[in-house]
């Protein structure tokens, strides 16, 4: 038996089909935009989750009989369908998901023959001749008479034509149901599922004028469908939250773990919003039904708030006995609140702030961006838009001693024990060690104003033997954060430099 290689056009995607499959497509499909989905209404969460809705007006007989429910989610999670239709209940449900194409007509008709047809590309004759597909794993295979045949994609015309569709291929995701009915008539039926593919996340820009000291902000609501279906004038709900999956504790591989929180600060606020809530989830609306098209990104308008009271801000966190070779740039940020007097009214669905601001000719530039989880009405936002080319910080460790204090403490305890007897207790004491660190820390400003550095020196606190460090002496009046950290805010003027040196005192 002889082995030959021949050519198809474009590869199995190019491969062509018969006239009769082809009207048979057409027949399903006359209209491009048309759908057989009804009032449709789509609950979009956060986490890549959605819920579909979707009511039909059906024509169901009496008795059993199969509906079919073309235009859902190819994604579908059949497990959380729900059927109702008035006097009818569900009894079996089968989701084909299989898709009419080019590779799945060739996996199909393994086993079957299907008519080939090479065209000659200097008289443009053609030639048709039968073959039985024997396989398509990493290319197709097949027999045409006595020898086998290997299709090939180097872009010389051949057509393949098969005979029929496969029953099991659909132009279009489709959810068959069997119900059982106590009567004949035209009636409403609705399915709901669940499905993924379909997300939402905020996008908000902000003008920010330096001057003012306001910031212009707008949201936008940006949707993406990769459920490989399009859902025609759906009523779009959206939920800011992300309600659990439901594994019963279980370990699931396939669920993503939950997004690091963003490296920005966020004092929450303690404000209602003026929005509809479901549970402990806040409820978007759109205002009109929009058509959610497949592999789409649709953004929908939902804040826009005019100068709010906002300020640039510049920090740095010192990490204990950082000993800087170079000055480091000190984070901006920009900072406002989401209060209803003097804020942004509103609270805010996770998602990222882009910043701009105007330049010397009045053109919006932008500045930086910054991610944000879900924030409360009346919360406080402090955004990092970058590093500060003119405002630097050089930390230091000026002079490190060890002191002793008079103080001893036990460090161990033992017994001696011999025969089964204690013979003797012994403790050991040891004097407790402190150390004497002086920091300094550097604050360069180059630029034409005065500015303000959020000064922060962290690692001050390794556990609770640690507890009892002290500051001795301050260049500048500083505030205790937490147990970790002393801040300061220390003003520099103009084109100036200033050093403020601390003492600390501690076990470490």
């Amino acid at each position: 038996m002889k082995v030959h290689s021949i050519t198809a056009l474009a590869g199995l995607a190019a491969l062509g089909v018969a006239p009769l499959l082809a009207q048979s497509a057409e027949q399903v499909l006359a209209d491009p935009d048309a759908t057989a989905q009804g009032d449709v209404s789509v609950t979009i969460y956060n986490n890549d989750q959605a819920l579909v809705q979707d009511v039909r007006q059906l024509a169901i007989g009496a008795g059993r009989s199969r509906i079919e429910f073309p235009d859902v989610s190819a994604r579908i999670r059949p497990e959380t369908l729900s059927f109702a239709a008035a006097g009818a209940g569900i009894v079996e449900q089968n989701f084909d998901f299989d898709l009419l194409t080019p590779t799945k007509l060739m996996e199909k008709a393994i086993g079957q023959t299907i008519t080939l047809i090479r065209t000659n590309p200097a008289t443009g004759a053609e030639t048709r001749e039968r073959a039985t597909v024997l396989s398509t794993a990493g290319g197709v295979v097949v027999k045409i008479g006595d020898r086998i045949e290997v299709l090939r994609d180097d872009g010389l015309p051949v057509r393949a034509i098969f005979d029929r569709v496969p029953t099991n291929l659909r132009a279009r995701p489709t959810l068959s149901v069997t119900v059982e009915s106590d009567r004949s008539g035209t009636r409403p039926a609705s399915i709901r599922y669940l499905t993924p593919g379909l997300g939402w996340s905020a996008d908000y820009v902000a003008l920010f004028d330096e001057q003012r000291g306001t910031v212009d902000m707008q949201g936008w609501v940006t949707l993406t469908n990769q459920t490989g279906t399009t859902f025609h004038r759906a009523d779009t709900l959206l939920v800011a939250g992300s309600p659990a999956g439901g594994n019963n504790g279980n370990y699931n591989p396939r669920r993503r773990p939950s997004p690091p929180p963003p490296p920005n600060a966020m004092r929450p606020g303690t404000e209602t919003a003026n929005r509809e809530q479901l549970g402990d989830f806040y409820l978007y609306p759109l205002s009109e039904r929009t058509t959610i098209a497949n592999q789409q990104t649709k953004q929908v308008s939902f804040l826009d708030v005019q100068s709010v009271p906002a300020k640039r801000r510049y920090e740095r966190t010192v990490d204990w006995l950082t000993n800087d070779a170079r000055s480091i740039n000190v984070a901006s940020q920009l900072q406002f609140s989401t209060s209803r007097d003097q804020g942004l009214g509103d609270a805010l669905p996770a998602g990222t702030v882009r910043f701009y601001q105007r330049d010397a000719q009045g053109n919006p530039q932008f500045i930086g961006e910054s991610g944000i989880g879900h924030t409360p009405m009346g919360s406080q936002l402090t955004l990092q838009t970058g590093d500060a080319f003119d405002v630097l910080v050089l930390a230091e460790v000026v002079e490190r001693e060890k002191i002793t204090s008079a103080e001893f403490e036990k460090s161990a305890r033992y017994r001696v024990i011999e025969n089964g007897k204690v013979i003797r207790d012994v403790e050991v004491e040891e004097a407790k060690e402190f150390w004497r660190t002086t920091m300094r820390y550097t604050i360069t400003n180059a630029k034409p104003v005065p500015v303000e550095v959020e000064l922060s020196q962290a690692g001050l606190y390794r556990g609770w033997w640690s507890e009892d460090y002290r500051v001795i002496s301050e260049d500048i009046q500083g505030r205790r954060s937490g147990l970790d950290r002393r801040e300061w805010t220390v003003p520099v003027a103009a084109n100036s430099k200033r050093e403020i040196t601390v003492t600390y005192e501690a076990r470490f």
